[in-house]
């Protein structure tokens, strides 16, 4: 038997939030250290006193902001590697930072080394941080047993996926929507969590109330109606409560601010990627002889098209020849030199110039193809709501969801970004997509997509044919 205990939500936050206060406490203090003793002649002769501690909090401040908000915190929730990167990646902005602010206090230019040697220690801290907290909910705190309630054989997929987290996911009974009241509250009061999706709104309805009254942990799969919703504003004019739906999008204030950011932000990565543009172009045009950046028609905000640039990662005319296929791993179109700026994501880089020109973001949902958002927009009509934002070079899909993920689950993703929208929740992302760089998952191809329908084909058969043998 599982000897491993099973927190509550309450405790798992409680005890999260300790965890990162231990490590930052640690960070701090290396800090300090480094600070105090990394330099042979004292640059800072004014804080020798009470205000090294106060630049000691600063840091620890920072360094708690920056991985909290690169979702380096989440011990159990996410893999290791992923936590590896978000607490590497957060560190660097900090001690980046930090130097700058070195130089101010000192009123010159202070040396990197000790910073450099203090963010070589940070990584070796990070891992074994990560590495003991991941250690200690493997082998202490199990999942929950967790009942699935479908309704369509899509809906089965999710399973799938939650398999792939059985760490944390523990998927043991699945039971179809359709079967009678009574039976669906046997199964619910025999398992420890209940997952909902694509259940018929009165039975999801009955079956939430259910779970809450009996204190029963229930996960639902949103629908688009739930998007919206989560973004409405609360109006309080009369004594019945009303949430108010405006699908406008951003407001005019948050579209001027986000175009701000958008101009400056593009300017200074132009700046820095100067190098990176001139010699990929050239390795790109050493390679054929063709050209170098390769344009593409995309659809942005209220279903204007525009061209996106990219640097060309294959053959001249492969779009010609299969533009309706996408090019997989091994895909014979594409050049050595694309293989490499492809793995990099260097071929996206010349989207700052649409940036720069107002065709896009640098956050919002990623710009499709015309003839996709046709087909898309036919199989499901709810897509189009998604363009009533500029296209981005990252957004909420590109970093929770992967290459293959469904239109629907796309249009999800994307609508909960422009539901939700903040310049935090920009700032945010932007921070979770040099994560997201370092991730295989995310970019798994569509060859992976159909191995995964014909598994949830195969499991949907299962499930029917056990459902009536039962019956």
């Amino acid at each position: 038997m599982d000897g491993r205990q099973k927190l509550s939500a309450d405790t798992k936050s409680m005890v999260r939030f300790l965890e990162g206060l231990a490590e930052v406490a640690v960070l701090s203090v290396l800090y300090y250290f480094f600070w105090r003793y990394g330099h042979k002649n004292d640059p800072f002769p004014g804080y020798s006193g009470n205000g090294k501690y106060v630049l000691m909090g600063l840091y620890g401040l920072l360094s708690w902001l920056f991985i909290k908000n690169s979702d380096g915190f989440q011990f159990g929730n996410m893999r290791r590697l992923d936590l590896s990167i978000a607490q590497w990646v957060a560190m660097l902005i900090v001690n980046v930072v930090t130097y700058f602010q070195f130089c101010l206090i000192s009123n010159g230019v202070v040396s990197p080394v000790p910073l450099l040697a203090l963010y070589a220690v940070d990584v070796f801290v990070c891992v074994a941080f990560i590495g003991l907290y991941e250690f200690l909910y493997r082998h202490l705190y199990a999942p929950h047993r967790m009942l699935m309630i479908y309704g369509s054989d899509e809906a089965v997929g999710m399973k799938l996926k939650l398999d792939t987290r059985k760490e944390r996911y523990n998927v043991c009974r699945m039971v179809s929507a359709s079967e009678p009241w009574d039976k669906l509250v046997r199964e619910i009061d025999a398992a420890e969590s209940v997952i909902v999706n694509d259940v018929p709104a009165q039975l999801r309805n009955d079956i939430l109330k259910y779970c809450y009254k009996n204190q029963i942990r229930i996960y639902m799969v949103p629908k688009i109606t739930d998007i919206l919703i989560r973004g409405a504003r609360n109006i309080s004019a009369v004594d019945t409560p009303m949430l108010l739906v405006k699908g406008i999008g951003l407001t005019v204030g948050q579209r001027f601010f986000k175009r701000a950011s958008d101009i400056v932000l593009s300017l200074a990565a132009l700046v820095i990627t100067s190098p990176i543009f001139l010699v990929t172009a050239i390795a790109i045009k050493l390679e054929d002889g063709g050209p170098a950046v390769f344009k593409q028609r995309r659809v942005t905000r209220w279903g204007k098209e525009f061209d996106i640039l990219k640097f060309r990662s294959m053959i001249v005319g492969a779009e010609k020849k299969a533009h309706s296929i996408p090019a997989t791993g091994r895909d014979p179109r594409i050049t050595k030199v694309g293989h490499v700026i492809r793995a990099a994501r260097i071929d996206e880089l010349p989207q700052i110039l649409n940036i720069l020109k107002g065709d896009m973001s640098i956050v919002g949902p990623r710009p499709e193809r015309v003839e996709h958002v046709r087909k898309y927009s036919k199989e499901v009509p709810e897509f189009a709501y998604r363009l009533k934002v500029k296209g981005g070079l990252t957004g909420y899909a590109q970093i929770y969801g992967k290459y293959n993920t469904s239109a629907y689950d796309k249009l999800r993703l994307d609508l909960m970004y422009i539901e939700n929208y903040s310049m935090l929740l920009d700032i945010k992302l932007m921070l979770l997509t040099v994560r997201v760089l370092f991730s295989k998952s995310s970019t798994e191809g569509f060859e992976v997509a159909r191995e995964n329908e014909k598994r949830q084909e195969a499991l949907a058969e299962q499930l029917r044919h056990e459902e009536s043998s039962e019956n």
